[in-house]
């Protein structure tokens, strides 16, 4: 059987910890990297070339979502399961749309994640089996009401420069990690306080917990 070589990314450490013991545990699956945040994850990912990124959702500097979304460009061949504690609808339609292949809730991970891992290295996709029904009736609900899936209020980037600006970073900050201009993050951040009729940082910190972005 084929090794699967597997970057995992958790800014919880005990969380690695016992998601390793779970993988490193079958002869076709090996951690090979482990990175705290999104930004580390894109850093190893490109460094050791793994087979497979498990991503947490909730992460400082870069989501798994933002994560993912720039893996899924830089690495195409790379295969995506996103690990979470959110049983969201939202998050799942986003992690399809970013180029995950699969959906494992934390909350099951011993029992679902290695038949996550093994479907998407097969490429087929996963989903937690609870959540079938109920997301597929919620989609053809949107559908039939004109709706379809939920549109963003904001672009990819502007999401980017919203979590840092919650997080603390400075301007000057933010642009080194994002690789623009000092100007063009402050024209970001005039256009989500625009866009989402917002006033200052802390209302964007606000709206950034509320939307998953950030933990409180």
């Amino acid at each position: 059987m084929a090794e699967t070589r597997i970057l995992l990314a958790d800014d919880h450490a005990l969380v690695r910890r016992g998601v390793r013991l779970i993988l490193d545990a079958e002869p076709d699956l090996t951690v090979v990297a482990e990175a705290a945040d999104g930004a580390e994850a894109i850093s190893l990912a490109l460094e050791h070339r793994p087979d497979l990124a498990v991503l947490d959702i909730a992460m400082p500097r870069l989501t798994g979502l933002q994560a993912a979304r720039e893996l899924s460009r830089s690495m195409p061949d790379l295969r995506i399961l996103i690990l979470t504690m959110y049983d969201n609808e939202q998050y799942f339609f986003e992690a399809l749309k970013v180029g995950a292949s699969g959906y494992v809730l934390k909350s099951v991970a011993d029992r679902d994640l290695l038949a996550a891992c093994r479907a998407a290295m097969r490429g087929e996709p996963f989903l937690y089996p609870g959540a079938v029904n109920a997301l597929v009736r919620h989609y053809l609900d949107r559908v039939r009401d004109g709706e379809g899936v939920p549109a963003r209020a904001i672009t990819d980037r502007e999401e980017e420069v919203l979590k840092l600006v919650a997080e603390g970073h400075s301007s000057r900050q933010i642009a080194d990690l994002l690789y623009i201009s000092v100007k063009t993050v402050e024209r970001h951040r005039a256009n989500l306080l625009q866009k989402l009729g917002l006033r200052d940082r802390l209302e964007l910190t606000r709206y950034a917990i509320r939307v998953g972005l950030i933990e409180p």
